[in-house]
């Protein structure tokens, strides 16, 4: 369904903006809508259009400047403006966490593939909040010492919530702030309430996707990141129609 009404769009059959069926060619080789009177290129109107669908599947940038048959300079770079539009939107569209919350910071990146967890150097380290029945909310901090995550997780959560960590000594001060509870996981996963499992399962997601890419740099790395943000918190919607809202202010 959605692969017939992208075709009609990107054929001047149908409007983007307004839906309707009533467009008309211009001298100028665009299309023009009788009804909401926009105008706009057939040929970069398919090319933003196809792009991003191939973008929502998660298909790299090799992958659909084959598929598209155009340089893949010319796809990545649509790729990377989606990302940046992406976080953008993460940021003016965040809400204080609030209720449950699960903490923990991972590591990512880096050369030193003998050393595992908080030991591992070269790392772009990321504070990960989950808000339970909720969304996560992810920054990339400098280190992992008590006042950076503190200061962080104060300014993103409300009065009142509790908060679920394991037992990094950085977490600690989290008692003289808020309820605070810990699992320790040397012993056990978790017991009811008391885990940090949403989180665990998000590292696993977010790893998992960025394997693909073969290593993010370091400056395109927080752009990644927010990509994936997105996609865990709206993983129940369709992403393709939110995203042409979001990047193009387009509604199908």
């Amino acid at each position: 369904m959605i692969i017939e009404k992208i075709s009609l769009i990107t054929t001047g059959q149908q409007c983007v903006n307004c839906g309707t069926r009533k467009l008309y060619k211009l001298k100028d080789n665009r299309v023009k809508c009788s009804n909401c009177n926009s105008r706009f290129s057939l040929s970069k109107l398919s090319l933003d259009i196809w792009s991003l669908y191939y973008f929502s599947i998660e298909s790299t940038a090799h992958k659909t400047s084959r598929e598209l048959r155009v340089n893949y300079r010319t796809v990545l770079t649509r790729f990377n403006d989606f990302r940046r539009k992406i976080a953008q939107h993460q940021q003016e569209n965040f809400k204080v966490l609030r209720g449950e919350i699960e903490c923990d910071e991972s590591y990512f990146g880096g050369h030193r593939k003998y050393l595992r967890g908080r030991a591992k150097s070269n790392k772009v380290i990321v504070l990960g909040l989950l808000e339970r029945k909720g969304k996560i909310h992810t920054t990339v901090v400098e280190n992992v010492t008590a006042n950076s995550l503190l200061e962080e997780i104060k300014s993103r959560s409300e009065k009142g919530s509790v908060f679920y960590t394991d037992q990094f000594k950085s977490y600690k001060s989290l008692k003289f702030y808020r309820k605070h509870l810990t699992v320790d996981h040397r012993k056990t996963f978790g017991k009811g309430k008391n885990n940090i499992n949403g989180l665990e399962g998000f590292w696993s997601y977010a790893k998992e996707r960025l394997l693909k890419y073969h290593g993010v740099s370091k400056v395109n790395f927080i752009l990644y990141l927010k990509e994936i943000e997105f996609r865990y918190n709206y993983r129940k919607q369709d992403i393709f129609k939110l995203l042409l809202e979001i990047i193009y202010n387009f509604h199908i």
